[in-house]
C-alpha cells in the first residue's frame, strides 16, 4: 500500500481508504447497503492487511449508525488508524439541526465523538456548502475544536471553487487553522473537478480524498450496453448519484475499461480506480462495498500501474470539454500556464 501525505499536513494517508456509508443500512442508506457490526469488523480486518490506515463515514450516514458501527469495529484498535467523518447535513427536525453554524458543528463533533468512542477525530470535514452562515463563524468554530484538541485536522466536501478559496482566505486573514483537503467527486464517469477543484488542489497545497469513484457502481463492470441495470444496485435502486449526463459517453468509457480489464486480467472496476489513482492532486479513493469479495477486489487496486498507452485511451474517452474561458486560456494564454493550470488544458494545447 503507498501512502501520500495529505496536503500541506505531516499527516500520511493510504491511498485507497475505506468509505462506511454501506454501514447501517436505515432509512435512504439501505439502498447503498446494511452492513452490520461483524461484517464491518471483517471489512476492517480486510482493510488493515492490506495496508488501509484511513476510515471515513459521517453523522449523517444511516442517522449516526454508520458512525456507532465503525466505533465498535475499531474497538482495540483505534490507535493504529485515522478517523475522518463530517458534518453539516440536515439530521433532525429543529432549525438548528443542519448547517455549519458553531452551536451544529460543536454539537454534532461531541456526539460523533461519543458514537466513535474516541476522545478526537483526526479528519473532521464540512459535508457541504452553507451559503447562510457566515464562514468566519464556520472556520472559527472548527479551529476551537482542534485547539480544543477534539479534532486533529479539517477539510471540506463538495465545496465549489470560489467557496473553497473564500474560506482559504478568510482562515490566513484570520490565523485559524486551514484546511487540509477537500472530499469531491471524480470519476472517469464525470471529470468536472479538473476545472477548478483539482487546480485549487495543486495551488493552494490540498489534498484530494475521492468519493464514489467507481460512480456509485456504473464503472464496476457490472453495468454493460443495451443491458438492464443490476438488480440490487443503487440505480436500480433510483438512489441518483451521480447523474448521468451523457450515457453514450459512459458506454464507451465501461467498453474501454472492460477491454483493458481482460488484457490485465482484473476487473474494470480495479482499472477505473487504478486511473484515478494517477490523476493529479488525488491523495486517496474513498471505496466502500456491499461485499467482502467487492472490497478484496478494490484493495487490489493499489498494486495495479496502467501504462501510457491505457490511460491515454482511457484519457480520450473521459476527456471534459472546455467550457469558457478555459479554450479561450488554452488559445491564448499557452504560454504562461501553471502546473495547476496545466492539470487542466495540457491536452488541448
Amino acid at each position: 500500500m503507498e501512502y501520500r501525505q495529505l496536503g500541506q499536513s505531516g499527516l500520511r494517508i493510504s491511498v485507497l481508504s475505506l468509505g462506511t456509508m454501506t454501514f447501517g443500512g436505515r432509512d435512504i442508506f439501505s439502498k447503498v447497503g446494511a452492513t452490520d457490526v461483524e461484517a464491518a469488523r471483517r471489512q476492517v480486518d480486510l482493510c488493515l492487511e492490506a495496508g488501509v490506515n484511513l476510515f471515513d463515514t459521517a453523522n449523517s450516514y444511516s442517522d449516526g449508525v454508520s458512525e456507532e458501527i465503525l466505533g465498535e469495529a475499531l474497538e482495540g484498535r483505534r490507535d493504529d488508524v485515522l478517523i475522518a467523518t463530517k458534518a453539516r447535513m440536515v439530521v433532525g427536525d429543529g432549525p438548528n439541526d443542519g448547517g455549519a453554524s458553531r452551536y451544529h458543528l460543536i454539537r454534532e463533533c461531541e456526539k460523533s465523538l461519543r458514537r466513535l468512542r474516541t476522545d478526537h477525530i483526526d479528519l473532521y470535514q464540512l459535508h457541504e456548502w452553507d451559503g447562510q452562515t457566515p464562514l468566519e463563524e464556520t472556520l472559527e468554530a472548527l479551529d476551537a475544536l482542534v485547539r480544543s484538541g477534539k479534532v486533529r485536522y479539517v477539510g471540506a466536501s463538495n465545496y465549489s471553487g470560489w467557496h473553497l478559496m473564500k474560506a482559504l482566505g478568510i482562515s490566513e486573514r484570520h490565523g485559524y487553522v486551514r484546511f487540509v483537503s477537500q472530499q469531491i467527486y471524480y470519476s472517469l464517469q464525470a471529470r468536472d473537478a479538473e476545472y477548478e477543484l483539482v487546480p485549487i488542489t495543486l495551488d493552494q497545497g490540498l489534498g484530494i480524498l475521492v468519493w464514489s469513484p467507481l460512480a456509485g457502481g456504473l464503472l464496476s463492470g457490472k453495468y454493460r450496453r443495451g443491458q438492464q441495470s443490476p438488480e440490487g444496485s443503487r440505480h436500480f435502486n433510483n438512489w441518483g448519484e451521480p447523474p448521468i449526463h451523457n450515457e453514450q459517453q459512459l458506454y464507451e468509457i465501461i467498453d474501454i475499461l472492460l477491454e483493458i480489464g481482460e488484457a490485465r486480467k482484473v476487473s474494470a472496476a480495479q482499472v477505473a480506480l487504478a486511473y484515478l489513482l494517477g490523476r493529479p492532486g488525488v491523495t486517496s479513493l474513498v471505496i466502500g462495498a456491499r461485499t467482502e469479495a467487492q472490497l478484496a477486489d478494490n484493495l487490489a487496486a493499489a498494486n495495479l500501474v496502467l501504462t501510457p498507452e491505457q490511460r491515454a485511451s482511457l484519457d480520450s474517452a473521459s476527456s471534459p470539454v472546455l467550457l469558457y474561458p478555459y479554450w479561450h486560456q488554452a488559445k491564448t494564454a499557452k504560454e504562461r500556464l501553471s502546473p495547476a493550470d496545466l492539470s487542466l488544458l495540457r491536452p488541448f494545447i
